[in-house]
């Protein structure tokens, strides 16, 4: 079992950026493929990046790539999501999700664990 606490959301203007965290509980962090997701109001879930075990292998959506990183300190039982040159239409409430498949994923079904979700609002 592994929980999962996001924080770094907040209020930014257009062209800004914003370091998202999720903190896990538990022992088995470090063998976890770590997501993060989003959802605007009205829409559908949707998959943002992704990062494996050892965080050498990160695949991104593409309205993200070059835009957003992600990171994990194993040590720390942390995942970061940073997020640079933000536009209004990243606003959303961002999830990270933990999988412990070893397997990278974009769908929401290979999540097995997800955290609270962090409000990120960007203006114009």
């Amino acid at each position: 079992q592994v929980q999962l606490v996001e924080s770094g959301g907040g209020l930014v203007q257009a062209g800004g950026s914003l370091r998202l965290s999720c903190a896990a509980s538990g022992r088995t962090f470090s063998t976890y493929v770590m997501g993060w997701f989003r959802q605007a109001p009205g829409k559908e879930r949707e998959f943002v990046t992704t990062i494996s075990p050892s965080g050498a292998s990160t695949f991104y959506a593409d309205s993200v790539k070059g835009r957003f990183t992600i990171s994990r300190d194993n040590a720390k039982n942390t995942v970061y999501l940073q997020m640079n040159s933000l536009k209004p239409l990243d606003s959303a409430v961002y999830y990270c999700a933990a999988n412990p498949r070893r397997v990278l994923t974009m769908s929401i079904m290979g999540y097995d664990y997800w955290g609270q979700g962090t409000q990120v609002t960007v203006s114009s």
